[in-house]
């Protein structure tokens, strides 16, 4: 009876992170550059007294779809789209860094160049340009300005964007949303990248699917939980059983 209640709460339990997993996927519908997330799943041996019976499904860690998105014309000037395998570097919350397929830059109330509220990283660090200046990005994702006063056509290159070159696979991704090098030391440059400016990469989630994987993970995490209650009205039909038999 134990085995029986074992392995159909095993079963809610894992039904409860795919929802989590789904539910965070449909969040991000309109992230731009979002990918959506899988879970890994494992079969994880009980340790403990006697016999190793019981095997519950344990977490295996949050695989990634590394399928592209759909690319839509923005004409915004701070706006770039990736190319396949291309990463963008920017600086997580522990200041280490990071990298994302997020292309929708801004420009804070300091200069500082952000996506998704990080600080966007060049070549020198953490990317800044002249307060209410013109910015323009290249297809090579140099960074150009042109201040109040200059000429139409003076610009000045004041940095370029880190672009790094990661193949599906070579990344793991974070709680953050962000993606790390397995040995989680930087990545370095490529020069031959290439952005399309004024262009977005939307997120690869599929509302559709993602709402048919959400009904389906509900079904299953009740099916465990009537297989839990059917357990339970046995063992006391049981006992019953047992007393009238005493």
């Amino acid at each position: 009876m134990d085995r029986m209640l074992f392995t159909a709460m095993s079963g809610a339990n894992q039904a409860l992170e795919q929802q989590a997993v789904v539910a965070n996927n449909l969040a991000n519908i309109v992230t731009p550059g979002f990918r959506a997330q899988l879970v890994e799943m494992q079969s994880s041996p009980v340790a403990g007294e006697g016999l190793p019976t019981r095997v519950s499904v344990a977490a295996n860690g949050v695989g990634v779809d590394w399928s592209e998105g759909p690319i839509v014309h923005t004409d915004r000037a701070l706006d770039v789209a990736l190319g396949a395998n291309v990463m963008l570097a920017v600086q997580a919350g522990n200041g280490q860094e990071a990298y994302t397929r997020r292309g929708d830059l801004q420009v804070d109330g300091t200069g500082a160049m952000t996506v998704g509220g990080r600080p966007v990283i060049g070549d020198g660090g953490p990317i800044s340009v002249p307060l209410g200046s013109e910015v323009t990005l290249g297809s090579d994702g140099t960074i150009s300005v042109r201040e109040l006063g200059m000429e139409p056509r003076g610009l000045s290159p004041v940095g370029k964007l880190k672009l790094v070159s990661a193949p599906p696979g070579t990344l793991q991704a974070g709680t953050d949303g962000l993606f790390r090098s397995a040995n989680a030391q930087p990545l370095p440059a490529d020069d031959s990248l290439r952005v399309a400016p004024g262009a977005l990469e939307g997120s690869n989630v599929s509302p559709t699917n993602a709402m048919v994987a959400m009904i389906d993970n509900s079904r299953r995490y009740d099916m465990q939980m009537k297989a839990i209650s059917t357990a339970d009205e046995n063992a006391k039909r049981a006992n019953s059983l047992l007393s009238l038999q005493g």
